[in-house]
């Protein structure tokens, strides 16, 4: 079963202008910041990790009708739903109609500036050297996956140059899955325009693509 993702939304054509917002106004209707926190709270408590929240939001059949923060909203509904934290019937009154579920964590509002600071660093121990150099050719796996992905449709089965090697970090497509971090090498490949759109790219347009080294073989 492959799955339908809005992560590769940015390789789409047909989607229209991308129109840039004013700096520093992310809320736009009253109820947004009540979103945001609560989507934040809820991470907090360790109930799903932040590749099965972001799973959650791009996997969301709706997603092409919904504003931003709708997303967040339907996504933490969808992952209270699954663990029991919310009821059907608690979302239609909109009120708290059976006993809370436990949590492991509660994130007290004296902390969350820490807590933001901190935030959720990726990178690991080396778990596995590179197989990879930076200037080689690469082509990126082609079929498609069945579960979540952080590959972008649009570059399977393309060839690019690895620009960049960030280190090992944590696999999101695992991680999402809850079959732990499994960490690997991450790379920023580039890929000529051309290579992806053909002679409808732009002279001179590059891609680059953060890429997990299980994305990749050598060209």
């Amino acid at each position: 079963m492959s799955y339908v993702t809005h992560a590769d939304l940015g390789g789409r054509l047909g989607e229209g202008a991308v129109v840039p917002e004013p700096e520093g106004q992310p809320f736009h209707e009253a109820w947004e910041p009540m979103v945001m926190a609560l989507a934040l709270a809820m991470g907090a408590t360790g109930s799903w990790n932040i590749d099965m929240s972001r799973a959650a939001r791009e996997t969301l059949p709706a997603y092409s009708r919904l504003s931003y923060f709708q997303i967040w909203l339907a996504a933490l509904e969808k992952l209270m739903l699954e663990r029991g934290q919310v009821f059907e019937d608690e979302l239609t009154e909109g009120r708290l109609l059976h006993p809370p579920a436990p949590v492991a964590r509660v994130l007290l509002a004296a902390n969350v500036p820490a807590g933001l600071a901190k935030g959720t660093p990726t990178q690991r121990p080396e778990a596995q050297p590179p197989q990879f150099q930076l200037g080689q050719r690469v082509r990126t796996r082609a079929s498609a996956a069945g579960h979540h992905t952080r590959l972008p449709a649009y570059v399977r089965g393309k060839c690019g140059t690895v620009e960049k090697l960030h280190g090992t970090h944590v696999f999101a497509d695992a991680h999402a899955q809850g079959l732990g971090e499994s960490p690997q090498p991450l790379y920023t490949v580039v890929f000529d325009g051309a290579e992806i759109w053909g002679k409808d790219a732009a002279p001179g347009l590059r891609v680059s693509v953060d890429a997990w080294q299980s994305y990749l073989e050598a060209a």
